[in-house]
């Protein structure tokens, strides 16, 4: 809690700090961006850093507490909110942003799982569904569990695109697999087939899941505001 919402404490012993929580963080993602959040080691930190392992703990108790200090370093602002954008306008725009921050972060898609204590930048995210949504006949549990929906749909998708080929696309590549699959066993499959017969190519499965997701949510508005 105090590394996140600070201020931190100054280490009270040894020579004068030298280090910063923002260099140690950035290097904690340097690693995990090349390598994996699983490559993530104090040691490892340390050695970027040219700094010994035990001159980090006199600033990062231990792993769990720097990878904290990574995902607030690396998850980004939320998109700016105003009377100028609709509820829905708000909500797509977050979803997209937050796409964009699991791609350039492929290891916050693991660090950003379980019951963990939450940084200011991360709790940002939450405040601008909650507050999209506020005065729309919503309840508080209601707006909560909309952003939980939009996350756990990003999060989805996020993690089909990181098991992706750098040049491809998940949707392109299930279609790949499953295509000659199911023509060779149309008899089977006859919905199957006839739908991927259809496929335009397309990579469309975020914005047709946010979409009928938004879809749900203005019903519900609209019955609870008639």
């Amino acid at each position: 809690m105090r590394l996140l919402w600070g201020p931190p404490a100054k280490p009270s012993r040894g020579p004068k700090p030298t280090l910063s929580l923002a260099r140690i963080a950035a290097a904690g993602v340097e690693i995990a961006d090349a390598e994996g959040l699983g490559a993530v080691s104090m040691q490892k930190v340390a050695g970027l850093l040219d700094f010994t392992k035990m001159s980090l703990y006199r600033y990062v108790p231990g792993k769990a507490e720097l990878v904290a200090l990574m995902v607030e370093t690396s998850i980004g602002e939320p998109p700016p909110t105003g009377d100028e954008f609709g509820w829905r306008e708000q909500l797509r725009a977050w979803a997209e942003q937050l796409t964009r921050s699991f791609t350039e972060h492929p290891w916050l898609l693991d660090a950003t799982v379980g019951p963990r204590v939450m940084g200011p930048k991360e709790l940002d995210w939450l405040e601008r569904v909650v507050a999209a949504l506020d005065g729309h006949g919503l309840t508080g549990s209601e707006r909560m569990d909309a952003a939980v929906l939009l996350a756990g749909h990003v999060r989805g998708i996020a993690e089909q695109a990181r098991a992706t080929r750098p040049d491809g696309s998940p949707e392109a590549e299930l279609l790949a697999v499953l295509t000659p699959l199911v023509h060779q066993h149309a008899d089977r499959f006859p919905a199957l087939a006839t739908a991927l017969a259809s496929q335009d190519g397309r990579d469309q499965a975020l914005d047709f899941g946010l979409e009928r997701i938004l879809d749900g949510l203005e019903a519900l508005i609209t019955r609870r505001t008639r």
